[in-house]
């Protein structure tokens, strides 16, 4: 290791509770956020640059982050998205030959501001008991009130709109044109893994900016929709609500992960709600109802779909559970071909227990195509 850290951190949550530790690389720092947790042993890069943890200061719980460097191949957009980091134990050092950078070269290089040598186990006991909250970590150790003032200042999650800020500013494409099929994406915080999948399925997409309307989309003539994971809450997502209800009505085949789950079940008058915590790793046991298999599986969301109202409604079909928690993690239109699920089957580095996702959307590609040829 070249140095151990010394210059003294804290985290302040906005329920007044502080925690210590020690920030990375010596640097001077503070950054707000909702405090959250990921129980992933590895792939930390992928998260820190997943546009679903927008705004969002991250608790990894594995003892030790950074000891296998980062790769220019594993990153989940083009920038860091969470606002800070806290750890345990920051490794320095990597040992990985693959490696482009050390975890605090690519920390500094997107000016992403961390702190280490904190009890996580504690932190993250709190988080779990008392529920996810605003918090702020900061190096300004002597200023606990300022920092309180500073904090109460940082709006909430719920009801906070966030697809703009990680969502393209223009449509871009993406894949080789000349592709059997096309699909139209909507772009409310897309991870490139997901894009990548599509793609090898022989798919040219056109990625579309998270408040294009269906109007503007439809106009490309794709034979498929997709609706992509993104951070904050779903229901201020009018836009995109409105969107999904055309592409629910167009007749063609539509796909929706973790927000884009949250955006066709409000589409289809399904309510959400910001979750005690969430669920956020890649170990998340789901119950598949139509297969009764199980599946492991990455997760990253606050919100989810009421359970309730889901199983009242008679277009809607549950098609996958939470073994945990019993939230609805998967859904599917009975009269459309429609599904969404509220875990990412393209997760990256894993499990990939939910590749079949991608297969079975291809297959109502296929026949949708098939069907529209024969009229």
């Amino acid at each position: 290791m070249k140095y151990q850290s010394k210059k003294k951190a804290l985290i302040l949550l906005a329920d007044g509770t502080i925690f210590h530790g020690k920030a990375v690389g010596d640097k001077e720092g503070t950054a707000f956020g909702e405090v959250c947790f990921n129980t992933g042993m590895t792939g930390y890069q992928e998260i820190f640059t997943d546009p679903s943890y927008f705004g969002q200061l991250m608790v990894t719980t594995n003892a030790h982050i950074g000891n296998y460097g980062t790769s220019i191949h594993e990153s989940e957009s083009e920038t860091v998205k969470i606002a800070g980091l806290i750890c345990k134990n920051f490794s320095y050092d990597y040992s990985r030959p693959l490696a482009d950078l050390s975890l605090e070269e690519f920390l500094e290089k997107n000016k992403l501001f961390a702190i280490s040598d904190v009890d996580t186990r504690a932190l993250v006991s709190y988080i779990r008991d008392n529920g996810a909250m605003n918090a702020v970590v900061s190096t300004d150790v002597n200023n606990i009130e300022g920092l309180k003032k500073k904090l109460k200042e940082v709006p909430s999650m719920e009801g906070l709109e966030l697809a703009s800020k990680v969502s393209t500013e223009e449509a871009y494409y993406y894949g080789k044109e000349n592709a059997t099929y096309k699909i139209a994406a909507l772009d409310i915080g897309i991870k490139k893994n997901i894009l990548r999948n599509l793609a090898k399925r022989d798919a040219y997409i056109k990625v579309f900016p998270y408040n294009a309307s269906f109007e503007e989309m439809s106009a490309w003539n794709p034979d498929a929709y997709f609706i992509s994971n993104g951070p904050g809450d779903p229901e201020p997502l009018t836009d995109a609500i409105a969107a999904a209800k055309g592409m629910i009505a167009s007749g063609k085949p539509l796909f929706g992960i973790c927000l884009g789950h949250q955006v066709i079940a409000l589409a289809n008058g399904v309510s959400t709600y910001k979750m005690h915590n969430g669920h956020r790793g890649i170990n998340h046991p789901v119950l598949n109802k139509v297969t009764g298999k199980g599946e492991i599986t990455s997760q990253n969301h606050g919100f989810a779909i009421n359970r309730e109202e889901t199983e009242a409604n008679a277009l809607l079909e549950i098609t996958h559970v939470h073994l945990n928690d019993h939230t609805v993690a998967g859904i599917k239109m009975k009269d459309r071909d429609v599904f969404s699920v509220q875990y990412h089957p393209e997760a990256s580095p894993g499990p990939h227990d939910a590749d079949y996702l991608f297969d079975d959307f291809f297959g109502l590609i296929q026949k949708n195509t098939k069907e529209t040829v024969k009229v």
